[in-house]
């Protein structure tokens, strides 16, 4: 092919890009804005890098807004997206990244001979936040006065499979930081217990509770304690109510995540029917923990999930996007395992839209 000055051009190279594309809601321009968004567009285009400094690369690339794909060694092609609004984000699926379809679609448009169709993964639809109708779960709400948390109002959500008449168990939810007992609701939790109901497998019940916005589930120096809440005053309560609470199981996103692993692990393999860790917020020591998760040094050590041998003989699944934040911590917990859990680890980041995505597979390994 010649261009407009007759001389010959070369082809681009018909190859399939590998997918380090990350598109996320850019930075405002402020003057010292663009110069680290310049800096990560330099990060971002550095080739011959290892397997280990593209991860960090694609973090950075994710954080300040810039598109990038590439081969392995290549220099990527680079774009710097404009802003998006949230409520644009989650339309694509997201929450305020871009899930594994919006990244496989624009892949797709940068190497038009690679057909849509064939790179998008075969994988359940995400359950959305339900609307109203009689088909679905019923929903208890309440509260209850916990000595555990400092004599502190506590809030609880319980989502009931439709239909369901029996003795049930409940499955404990654990929201994550600034989170509520609410959070199940927002990742489709109600309209996932229907579709289980629809397909015929085993119902349970799914208990969202408040832990308080940054307690990370365990026992604090001011003497507060939502984990001791869970085991103590929750499950009680539940089986107060008529619920099977012999054994439970656990679910929890991000602090959740991470409390959902200790809690189950302190509860024990007699009780504890499965653990469902979703982008767990893992710390591999107290000086890499954020603030607030770890009182101290101790209370780390005390109270990391990494090494507990009850974990070991428990059913788990853990799920987390290879743009999480947590992704090298729980790769970390994952490895040093003796049974490799259900799950894995998939395009996504420590978001809603990756959440949503998880759900249906979730609840399914949950009913079995």
């Amino acid at each position: 092919m010649a261009d407009a000055g007759g001389k010959r051009r070369r082809s681009a190279p018909n190859r399939v890009l590998r997918p380090y594309l990350v598109v996320i809601q850019g930075m405002r321009s402020t003057q010292p804005g663009r110069r680290t968004r310049r800096e990560a567009v330099r990060r971002c285009t550095a080739g011959n890098r290892t397997e280990t400094d593209r991860s960090r690369e694609i973090t950075q690339c994710f954080h300040f807004g810039v598109a990038r794909a590439g081969m392995p060694g290549q220099r990527g092609i680079i774009a710097i997206m404009p802003d998006l609004t949230r409520r644009a984000v989650l339309r694509m699926g997201a929450g305020t990244g871009l899930g594994a379809v919006g990244v496989f679609a624009l892949s797709a448009l940068l190497d038009p001979a690679r057909p849509l169709a064939a790179t998008l993964p075969q994988a359940p639809a995400p359950f959305e936040p339900s609307a109203a109708s009689s088909n679905l779960p019923t929903r208890l709400t309440g509260s209850f006065v916990s000595a555990a948390r400092g004599g502190v109002k506590t809030n609880y959500v319980i989502a009931l499979p439709p239909g369901q008449t029996g003795t049930l168990r409940p499955v404990i939810a654990l929201h994550g930081k600034d989170g509520d007992a609410t959070m199940m609701l927002d990742c489709g939790v109600e309209r996932g217990l229907a579709q289980l109901v629809k397909e015929g497998k085993p119902p349970f019940a799914v208990v969202g509770v408040d832990g308080g916005s940054d307690s990370y589930w365990h026992k604090r120096a001011d003497g507060t304690d939502a984990g001791a809440m869970v085991l103590d005053e929750l499950l009680p309560m539940l089986s107060s109510m008529g619920f099977d609470t012999s054994r439970v199981g656990f679910l929890g996103w991000s602090m959740g995540g991470y409390g959902a692993l200790h809690l189950g692990a302190k509860l024990g393999p007699a009780r504890t029917a499965g653990i469902c860790a979703i982008s767990p917020a893992l710390y591999t020591s107290f000086a890499d923990s954020a603030p607030k998760a770890f009182d101290s040094e101790d209370d780390w050590a005390k109270n990391t999930v990494l090494g507990v041998p009850a974990l070991s003989q428990i059913p788990l699944r853990v799920d987390c996007g290879t743009f999480d934040r947590f992704y090298f911590a729980t790769r970390q917990f994952v490895n040093q395992l003796k049974t490799p859990p259900a799950g894995g680890f998939s395009m996504g980041g420590h978001d809603i839209g990756y959440w949503r995505a998880q759900l249906p597979g979730e609840l399914a390994w949950l009913a079995t």
